[in-house]
């Protein structure tokens, strides 16, 4: 059993920066070559695109008048949502309003039970069928309820 020695691992050298300069500067008439190719390849469409700018701008323009003209009517606070919207705005004010009258119809004959006498005297009348001593009161017998239609809610 004897004690092993392990070498090492090899220090690796860094490149240097020269060397990666002169690589550059080597491959330098290659790139360039390379971006002549493209803009020769691509000069027909720069000088379509140049000579139709005008079309293109209107165009341009055009699309975007179009699609602003659908958001405005059909997106998310459109014209079609704003009216919908303003057309139950205002049948919930017509029925916060018939609800606010029927509340003061009410408060008017809780009022009227607190303090009126004849109101008093009418409701024990009808509500629990008093008579003054020789009257006589006929009372109509309830109507028969009303079936509710059945739905097949339950049977989903």
């Amino acid at each position: 059993m004897g004690l092993r020695i392990e070498p090492l691992p090899k220090i690796r050298v860094m490149p240097r920066a020269q060397r990666g300069l002169n690589a550059l500067v080597d491959r330098a008439p290659q790139a360039e070559a390379l971006g002549q190719r493209v803009k020769e390849k691509l000069r027909p469409a720069s000088t379509w695109l140049y000579n139709s700018r005008r079309r293109v701008a209107t165009s341009g323009v055009a699309v975007l008048t179009v699609w602003l003209f659908l958001h405005v009517m059909f997106g998310a606070n459109g014209m079609i949502v704003y009216r919908q919207k303003r057309t139950e705005y205002q049948s919930l004010r017509h029925e916060i309003d018939a609800l606010q009258k029927e509340n003061d119809h009410y408060t008017g004959q809780i009022n009227a039970l607190q303090t009126d006498p004849k109101t008093i005297e009418k409701e024990a009348r009808e509500q629990l069928h008093y008579a003054r001593p020789g009257e006589v009161v006929y009372v109509a017998p309830a109507p028969p309820p009303i079936p509710m239609p059945g739905t097949n809610a339950a049977q989903k």
